[in-house]
């Protein structure tokens, strides 16, 4: 059916992303994902944790808000994961041939990182993708080719990496990599034109996260500085990086990177100096975070987009392996990443249980399965609620609904009050709830004498009485809604009713 391998790719991205596109409706959106639909609801210059193009691409698959459901919300993310597909393919087969561009292709797809997790849920890594991918394939027309073209390259480059760094800030490693090898290779090229004009136009693009920082007091770094905590050599937190590493970008093909490094001297590069240019752009960003993991908790996913380049070198590794454990491996990468995409699906509609806390306090606390489910059928529970207290007058005229902490704000934000079409306000320290302090400046103040609901899941606890019995006169006993699956309750939620507002709070901005 396909002769050519190109042919063979595209196929594999239609594939992939049709598989996606039918599982993305029966997974609700996770924690973060939700979160990000704020940033499409507050379109900014920046935001209080990561730069602004998610929101902005949530926008365009939502086609404006007007189409918004969880594969409107996740098409960006499956998109961004076919082009930069595409974009390793390319890299690849011009460093060497197609069919090693199709093995990059296949280790793409079968990463969990590049696949699943930034390829199939909506996240600032989702949008990024797009940008590193065609980086470092203009990065490699740039060094390995002698086009006419280098200045409309040079500026190319400084426009997808400056995209890269509006899409999570960490793209400016790109220019780190790039540059070290540049250093090391053929510094003169670090005074050319075309190196400063790039960078420039690169400096242009993260103006607006400049701007917005300025205004609000560098915010950002302030509460990403504070995460680093320096308390000395931690050793659990780095097995954890490197554990999760290997899970993340899927043991398997991590088996098949880490042959693919071992083999190198052993592996023949049509374009001289290719293979060092791979490993600049990928294990000096590896090895810093190894080194913030050692003092620090990390997420692995933050090193995923450095094994990106790991994977176009072991895509050119396996095509000169003679023998053939590599294609079984890789065949069984694939069948791995699918397969977790199917056991998820079937787990979280039908498991009878959670993976978290069984005590009755917390029940469901640390269980990742209930992200993903059960935020429908409460809000339309709870919206038949609030309509009787509406018709009983147990509440005032359109009560709010306050809440703490940024997760599980998110997910009341998208499928409770867009359903029952009450104003949500958070209403707590400014690291408690992020964006929601921004949100809070366009919407309904709180004012003396009004009502509001807060709605506290048991994975999630919180104390009400404690955080806002100042706030108001009294504070109801609440209301429990379970939420079921396969006949065991797995997770419940207490719906505080919160009667006659008696001070105001002050804004945090």
């Amino acid at each position: 059916m396909f002769k050519s391998y190109s042919q063979k790719v595209f196929g594999l991205i239609l594939f992939a992303a049709c598989l996606k596109m039918i599982a993305a409706p029966f997974l609700e959106l996770g924690n973060d994902e939700v979160y990000y639909w704020t940033y499409a609801l507050q379109l900014d210059f920046n935001h209080f944790d990561h730069p602004p193009l998610v929101g902005f691409l949530i926008r365009a698959t939502t086609l404006n808000m007007h189409w918004v459901s969880e594969l409107s919300m996740r098409l960006g993310a499956i998109i961004s994961a076919s082009i930069g597909c595409y974009f390793i393919f390319k890299t690849t087969a011009y460093l060497s041939n197609e069919r090693a561009g199709f093995y990059a292709a296949l280790l793409y797809q079968a990463g969990i990182y590049t696949g699943f997790i930034a390829g199939f849920f909506i996240l600032p890594d989702s949008v990024q993708l797009i940008f590193w991918t065609a980086s470092l394939y203009v990065m490699s027309l740039l060094l390995f080719t002698d086009s006419k073209k280098q200045i409309g390259y040079w500026m190319l480059l400084g426009l997808l990496i400056g995209l890269a760094t509006l899409s999570k800030v960490h793209g400016l490693f790109l220019w780190a990599g790039f540059g070290a090898y540049l250093l090391f290779t053929n510094y003169k090229r670090l005074f050319s034109l075309g190196f400063i004009l790039a960078v420039f136009v690169t400096l242009l693009c993260i103006v607006p996260i400049v701007y917005w920082n300025i205004r609000y007091d560098f915010i950002t770094y302030r509460f990403h500085s504070e995460r680093v905590t320096h308390t000395g050599i931690n050793i659990a937190s780095f097995i954890t990086e490197i554990g999760g590493e290997f899970l993340y970008q899927n043991p398997l093909v991590y088996i098949l990177i880490v042959s693919a490094l071992f083999s190198f001297n052993k592996i023949s590069f049509q374009q001289k100096n290719s293979g060092r240019w791979l490993l600049w752009m990928s294990l000096p960003l590896i090895l810093i975070f190894w080194i913030v993991a050692l003092f620090n908790p990390t997420l692995p996913h933050w090193s995923g987009p450095a094994f990106i380049p790991l994977m176009i070198l072991a895509g050119i590794f396996m095509d000169q392996k003679l023998s053939s454990w590599p294609i079984y491996l890789l065949r069984s990468a694939l069948a791995l990443v699918f397969s977790i995409l199917l056991a998820l699906f079937v787990i979280v509609q039908k498991y009878p249980g959670n993976f978290g806390s069984q005590q009755q306090s917390n029940l469901g606390e640390y269980c990742p399965t209930l992200d993903l489910s059960g935020w429908k059928n409460f809000s339309d529970t709870f919206k038949g609620v609030a309509d009787k207290d509406q018709s009983n007058h147990v509440m005032g005229n359109a009560p709010f609904i306050i809440i703490g902490k940024w997760f599980p704000a998110g997910h009341l934000e998208f499928y409770t009050a867009r359903t029952t079409g009450l104003s949500l306000i958070g209403l707590g320290p400014l690291q408690d709830i992020h964006k929601f302090a921004w949100l809070n400046k366009q919407r309904p103040l709180l004012t003396l004498g009004s009502d509001a609901y807060c709605i506290v899941p048991s994975n999630v606890p919180f104390n009400v009485a404690e955080a806002y019995g100042s706030y108001f006169t009294t504070v109801d006993d609440p209301i429990r809604i379970d939420q079921n699956r396969s006949g065991v309750v797995v997770r419940y939620f207490l719906v505080y009713r919160l009667h006659g507002c008696k001070k105001v709070p002050q804004p945090l901005l």
